[in-house]
């Protein structure tokens, strides 16, 4: 038998879905909203839906966008030589914070990992591969995750583009080892990008 009435139940159920809530969070999250302006709640679904609606892959680095390409790829004063390959669009904001980075992105949408079923063919390679083939890069900055799936993505792209005219760096020491950008603050982010290393 339900504890709470069962849109609230419902509310709980959905919010303990997303990453990092559990259901005493979700539960708290729930009744924050409950107990919140009904204006504040609905401009909340409201936002959910325009992103769901609105918001697609850049057709260029799959970046997130409501254009065809992202703002970066289509502003004109970025470094067109270089790109800089993360794993998920999340990555891009912390290493823009940094101001050590003013080229173009490219996004993989993962890492590799053959033990929960990621192969090279589920991320965005083949296309990072023949934008090189195509574009005007000299370098790749491979900025994937300091930890196991992260190197090993970075090794196989490397491998990939080896026959390539393309220099390939990694962001250097810095970043702990088994983090995640996402968490990393803006100098020890720009540090690591100052200092990255070839491949």
């Amino acid at each position: 038998m339900a504890t709470y009435a069962r849109p609230v139940e419902r509310l709980i159920t959905e919010l303990s879905k997303l990453p990092s809530i559990g259901p005493r969070s979700a539960q708290r999250i729930a009744f924050h909203v409950i107990r919140g302006k009904k204006d504040d709640a609905i401009g909340l679904a409201e936002a959910l839906k325009e992103v769901k609606e609105r918001i697609k892959p850049c057709v260029r680095c799959f970046n997130l966008t409501e254009a065809e390409e992202c703002e970066i790829c289509r502003d004109a004063r970025r470094d067109r030589t270089a790109i800089c390959v993360v794993e998920d669009p999340y990555d891009i904001g912390p290493i823009e914070r940094t101001a050590e980075y003013r080229g173009l992105y490219h996004v993989l949408g993962g890492s590799l990992s053959p033990l929960d079923g990621v192969e090279p063919e589920d991320l965005r390679i083949a296309e990072l591969v023949e934008r090189v083939r195509k574009e005007e890069t000299k370098e790749l900055v491979v900025a994937t995750n300091p930890n196991t799936t992260g190197e090993a993505t970075a090794l196989f792209i490397a491998a990939e583009v080896k026959d390539l005219p393309v220099r390939v760096t990694a962001l250097a020491s810095g970043l702990p080892v088994g983090g995640d950008l996402e968490y990393a603050d803006e100098v020890t982010l720009g540090r690591a990008f100052a200092g990255r290393r070839e491949l």
